[in-house]
């Protein structure tokens, strides 16, 4: 039977920590490659979109989330993943979209947009509102922010039950790195604070016992914190166990709870075990994803080009390259429009910017063709040697391309179920 939620304090207190992968992407393949392994491993499932990806407006996916759900769920059935493995989740949800506007009209949206969270059968809900909107300071002192979340889980209790399906899960805490990495080379982060901690955990039970929703707190679950992981454009920042030991044992005091960590991605197997086993066992995982993603498809671009006459000279690159300058909207606040490093950060940054290029006409045309390109194709192990070396099982027979994308982010997926079993 897979670990699900509600086991992972009490697998923590019985000293045999696991964990669970929190897939963040609205990638089709990624969430292919994650619903496969999970048929493949018996693992929970868990696929999170976040409040700017996904909302009761569409988002930058153009997705509500009915649309999200319906997505996962449809993939699952074709990879014949069973529906009680998978659980959906909302990240950061709270008015973080509409922040620009006053706090009452963006906190507004925010409880339309939870209700539809929960009404599309989401169930594990990072409330966030710790974001301050037009007119407040940009961040929000804890008393504040636990108001804010208590309004948002005032509405998702009342959209569970109408829906009479399970009742919400919760994570409270605000403590992350930048959403999608850093922009600049780092050499250390320090992790949160236990006494920071202790706060964030003590005046979100008092809000919600002071507001009728103390059993909405007993299914607080997790806290998001710090533990000291990042990564930039360039580097990574690895777990340094020895540098969060005041935060993990605090952790000893809430018996009912686990850490979230963010930004896990490009850690390895290695730290991210350790991370699970400091009892930070919720691992959430969006742009290494993707990043091995472009990866693959950018050494099936390579290898099409020197196996099939007329391909061209990397197609699938020039056309990211062409719509990325055509919409920089995406990435040149977060590299140098001009610097001399800007065409190579564009394409291989850790940060990944260029995800959010895939769902345009011309990336999808680009990957297309591609595709259909290798369809088939018997590529020789020379040249998988040179463009995708790892990849060798695909030589001499005829190529499902598709099946590279797969199995590149299985990969990684592969890493951290490694490390969720502690």
């Amino acid at each position: 039977m897979p670990v699900t939620l509600d086991q992972l304090a009490s697998l923590r207190r019985a000293g045999t920590p696991q964990g669970i992968t929190s897939v963040c992407s609205a990638h089709p393949i990624v969430l292919r490659a994650a619903l496969r392994h999970g048929r493949e491993t018996g693992a929970t499932v868990l696929v999170e979109a976040t409040c700017n990806q996904v909302n009761h407006q569409g988002g930058y996916t153009g997705m509500q989330p009915h649309d999200f759900a319906a997505l996962v769920q449809g993939i699952a059935r074709e990879e014949g993943c069973p529906p009680e493995q998978v659980v959906l989740g909302g990240d950061h949800l709270g008015p973080n979209p509409w922040r620009d506007r006053p706090a009452q009209e963006a906190m507004a949206d925010a409880e339309r947009m939870v209700e539809a969270y929960v009404a599309a059968g989401f169930r594990k809900l990072h409330l966030d509102a710790s974001m301050g909107c037009a007119g407040e300071p940009p961040a929000l002192d804890d008393e504040a922010t636990a108001r804010r979340a208590v309004r948002l889980a005032w509405v998702a209790e009342r959209a569970a039950r109408a829906a009479e399906g399970p009742m919400p899960v919760y994570i409270i805490g605000t403590e992350v790195p930048p959403p999608g990495g850093a922009d600049h080379a780092l050499d250390h982060i320090a992790p949160t604070t236990a006494e920071a901690a202790r706060t964030t955990i003590a005046v979100h039970r008092e809000v919600f016992q002071s507001q009728g929703l103390s059993d909405a707190f007993d299914r607080v679950i997790g806290l998001v914190v710090q533990p000291g992981v990042e990564f930039g454009n360039r580097n990574v920042i690895p777990y340094d166990r020895a540098k969060a030991q005041n935060l993990i044992g605090m952790l000893g005091e809430e018996p009912g709870l686990v850490f979230e960590a963010h930004s896990t991605d490009y850690q390895g197997t290695g730290p991210l075990r350790e991370l699970v086993q400091d009892g930070f066992a919720l691992l959430k995982v969006g742009p290494e994803l993707t990043f091995v993603l472009r990866e693959a498809l950018y050494a099936l671009d390579l290898i099409a080009s020197d196996l099939v006459p007329g391909y061209g000279e990397r197609p699938l690159f020039q056309a990211m390259e062409s719509v990325m300058l055509a919409e920089p909207g995406h990435w040149n606040r977060h590299y140098d429009p001009g610097g001399p490093d800007a065409r190579t950060l564009r394409h291989y940054s850790l940060s990944d910017r260029i995800r959010y290029y895939w769902a345009t006409p011309e990336a999808q045309a680009a990957v297309e063709r591609l595709l259909g390109t290798l369809k088939g194709q018997q590529v020789p192990l020379p040249l998988l040697w040179q463009h995708m070396p790892a990849g060798t099982q695909f030589a001499e027979t005829p190529l499902d391309p598709q099946e590279v994308l797969v199995w590149r982010v299985g990969q990684s997926l592969t890493a951290y179920h490694r490390a969720c079993l502690a």
